[in-house]
């Protein structure tokens, strides 16, 4: 038998047995542990931005407990259950691939995401930007709501006018005052993140990976000033600079 099938049917039953007999487990409701989810898929991905291969798959795990663990809870209501969860994702994946599973012709991964976005709308979604989650952490929603306009042809010919709208919003960002300045600074990032988009480049990992360069070199700082018996704050700039070169 398929050894992915005896593992996945282990989690199944596991789930039935903690619900019916763990206190803590049998009390959740699907609001109790959705914060909790939010976390898992944070933890998941520090360990994709570290490569840790190990804590992938542990975050993996965590995750594939939640969601049969959401699906447990809904069996239970009678709204739905893991075997709809999963019938309804392949039915999608199925319905999303005609150049797999139809008689559509594609030129390219660009092609099939443009597919994408065109079969989302037919099957009902009032806009292409309707599936971006208002939630989403602002960089990310800004990136994916650029690349899903980008899908529909909303977008610049070449990479040379997406820079040039770059050192717009930086003039303007400028000569903006008062809370005018703040609105410009969201276009600058705005037009940044679509400059990244055209690079190829993901301004969230980009971010993230200058924002752990930052915190590993201000942690030196703090970490000589201890040694020194000093007090952080007494330091001078001169002083904190040089040990932030060093730390490079």
């Amino acid at each position: 038998m398929d050894q992915r099938l005896i593992a996945f049917d282990r989690l199944l039953k596991i789930m039935d047995e903690l619900r019916e007999r763990c206190p803590w487990d049998s009390e959740q409701t699907l609001e109790s542990i959705r914060h909790l989810t939010i976390e898992e898929t944070y933890e998941l991905s520090d360990a994709i931005i570290d490569g840790n291969m190990p804590e992938i798959k542990k975050e993996l795990g965590d995750l594939m407990l939640h969601m049969v663990f959401y699906s447990k809870i809904a069996s239970e209501t009678g709204d739905f259950d893991i075997t709809d969860v999963l019938n309804g994702i392949c039915d999608k994946l199925i319905s999303r691939h005609p150049h797999i599973y139809g008689e559509v012709q594609v030129d390219g991964a660009e092609e099939v995401k443009q597919n994408w976005e065109r079969l989302k709308l037919k099957e009902g979604n009032r806009s292409v930007l309707s599936g971006v989650p208002n939630s989403l952490p602002s960089l990310v929603k800004a990136m994916r709501m650029q690349d899903k306009a980008a899908q529909m042809g909303f977008d610049w010919p070449n990479i040379a006018p997406v820079w040039d709208k770059v050192e717009e919003e930086i003039t303007e960002f400028k000569e903006a005052e008062g809370k005018e300045k703040e609105k410009e600074f969201g276009d600058l990032i705005f037009s940044l993140v679509n400059y990244a988009r055209w690079l190829k480049i993901n301004p969230d990992d980009a971010l993230e990976m200058t924002n752990r360069k930052f915190k590993k070199r201000f942690e030196a700082i703090e970490t000589v000033a201890k040694e020194q018996g000093r007090n952080l704050k007494d330091m001078s700039l001169a002083e904190m600079d040089e040990i932030w070169d060093a730390s490079k």
